[in-house]
């Protein structure tokens, strides 16, 4: 539903300013606590993480209801969108771990694939009541009706985590069980931030790609789909992007980072070399689109789903989904390769989400303050391609056919003692 919202530019909203502002308070907040989500993961577990990470969301759409009734509260959805980025570091880090610890080495990127297929439905079911909705509006942003349907579907999804299967009981299909992770102390726990970064440094050859994975959206739905739309076609935009995106994981996922015929070393190559011509073709079409209008031209366009110019754009908006899917799901499987460890898989995901997350929170509010379309255009463009670039030399040094014994256990007794040694005061002797 979150999704749907944010693919419509603005929130829905006719005035993006307080959706851009909001967006970078949350990822801000979502910046710093991804960095220590996944200790706090370990220690409480997934299913209370999950809970407390879900209710964020419906905090939030009620914030953007509430300005339809009374337009000052803007404020409101800029409080809603800090503690949403609290809420959203517990439950992307939980389900991060979740959904790399569970598969066996062979499944990752299908069961990154379905993960990401049924996360998009939701996009995909709040796209559709949303165009639904708006489809003879001719109002600047939706209407009530969809904010209140956005609002019990999140407070549902809320409770969904108290019917999951205790993850301690999960066994894999090869028969091993995953592993429960405990640690005796928060210091403990803080310790293996340090500890997976000193046993696998590989692992910052992935930041500036981790940086670039949120930053797009903010062109992609508020600098092209809310400047050149009116909201039914921004409606129905929405809707295929997000359906595409059910298409791209279970694209790259099944038939390029799953090949059985492949060794994972080949595999991990062709999913680098499809992501990459994806985020040139895309951003070489958006670029002659992009040449067409600016801030003070886009609102003399607002270009309809009737107009002749719209199949071309719709179908870049299709693209964009493609590419949106299949680059975070290559993101996750790289996770993966490096480990089947979940302890290490949480707080590696706590990397990735709050990393990620920094560089939303700066592009969400380089466009609040009105900088040049193209400016951010050329931005995303440069980041996506720097961060395949320096992902290149990763894969080639790290990524193994299998994953070694080495890179099960974060918590490897001598390194945590060695790490422990140089932070603990020694007591002089009697």
């Amino acid at each position: 539903m979150f999704n749907a919202l944010t693919g419509l530019g603005g929130g829905g909203k006719a005035s993006t300013t307080a959706n851009n502002n909001s967006n970078a308070a949350l990822y801000s907040t979502f910046a710093f606590f991804g960095f220590f989500s996944g200790t706090a993961n370990n220690i409480l577990g997934e299913r209370l993480t999950l809970i407390l990470g879900t209710w964020g969301y419906s905090l939030l759409i009620a914030s953007y209801l509430a300005t339809n009734y009374h337009p000052g509260a803007g404020d409101f959805v800029i409080i809603a969108g800090a503690i949403l980025g609290v809420c959203a570091a517990l439950l992307w880090t939980a389900q991060g771990a979740l959904m790399m610890a569970y598969p066996t080495e062979a499944q990752k990127g299908m069961y990154i694939g379905i993960f990401w297929a049924i996360f998009n439905l939701g996009g995909v079911v709040g796209s559709a009541v949303a165009f639904g909705n708006n489809f003879h509006s001719t109002a600047a942003g939706v209407a009530n009706g969809t904010y209140i349907g956005f609002l019990i579907l999140t407070i549902i999804g809320v409770f969904i985590p108290l019917f999951m299967a205790n993850p301690a009981n999960m066994i894999r299909t090869d028969g091993t069980r995953v592993p429960r992770i405990r640690h005796p102390s928060w210091k403990h726990e803080f310790i293996s931030l340090w500890v997976a970064l000193k046993t696998d440094p590989w692992i910052i050859l992935l930041f500036p790609m981790f940086f670039a994975s949120n930053y797009f959206y903010t062109w992609q739905f508020n600098d092209y789909n809310a400047a050149i739309f009116d909201i039914r076609a921004r409606g129905l935009n929405n809707l295929v992007y997000w359906t595409s995106q059910v298409f791209g994981s279970f694209a790259i996922g099944y038939f390029v980072l799953d090949q059985p015929r492949l060794r994972r070393r080949v595999r991990a190559f062709a999913g680098w070399i499809v992501v990459t011509l994806m985020v040139f073709i895309v951003h070489v079409w958006a670029y002659e689109y992009q040449k067409t209008y600016t801030r003070a031209t886009a609102p003399s366009i607002m270009m309809d789903i009737y107009d002749k110019e719209y199949p071309a754009h719709i179908w870049l908006m299709i693209f964009y989904g493609l590419l949106d899917s299949m680059w975070q799901t290559y993101a996750y499987w790289l996770m993966g390769a490096m480990s089947n460890d979940p302890a290490k898989l949480a707080v590696f995901t706590g990397f990735y989400k709050g990393i990620q997350s920094a560089g939303a929170a700066g592009v969400w509010r380089a466009d609040a303050v009105l900088i040049p379309y193209m400016n951010i255009f050329l931005s995303t463009w440069c980041l996506t391609a720097a961060g395949m670039l320096f992902a290149l030399p990763m894969l080639y040094l790290r990524v193994k056919d299998h994953t070694e014994i080495e890179d099960e256990t974060l918590m490897q007794i001598a390194g945590v003692q060695e790490v422990e040694k140089s932070i603990t005061p020694v007591e002089p002797e009697a």
